[in-house]
């Protein structure tokens, strides 16, 4: 149980923890396609930090948070929506349509599983 100050802020009481804002964070794996990593210059897949909710958005924003060569390469930088030749994938289905806020499936936040971000392929 915890106890507020004058400012409203809560504390807890001597001798029990109260988890920080870090203690919260959920670790993501995301697989990016080699041009986007060669760009992030990143081997393997990325590894972001993200407070829940976990949300394609704030994995999104986490990666171009740790990786500044990558911002405006998955979404618009004007209207932040996702480029159309970038496809989200989590645990075998597409989100790519779905709101940013849509909340990523549990393989996903517990990190069996990467976030996929795939670049599609067009031309004929």
């Amino acid at each position: 149980m915890s106890t507020e100050d004058t400012l409203g802020q809560a504390h807890a009481p001597p001798g029990e923890h109260r988890p920080r804002a870090a203690d919260t964070a959920i670790v993501v794996r995301v697989a990016l396609p080699h041009q986007l990593r060669h760009l992030a210059r990143l081997r393997g897949e990325a590894v972001v930090e993200v407070t829940p909710p976990v949300t394609v958005a704030a994995v999104v924003d986490a990666l171009e948070a740790a990786h500044p060569p990558l911002v405006g390469t998955l979404r618009d930088r004007e209207t932040g929506r996702r480029r159309a030749m970038i496809r989200i994938y989590a645990d075998g289905e597409d989100y790519s349509n779905a709101p940013l806020t849509t909340e990523l499936p549990p393989v996903v936040v517990s990190g069996r599983e990467p976030l996929r971000l795939v670049g599609s392929i067009a031309g004929g």
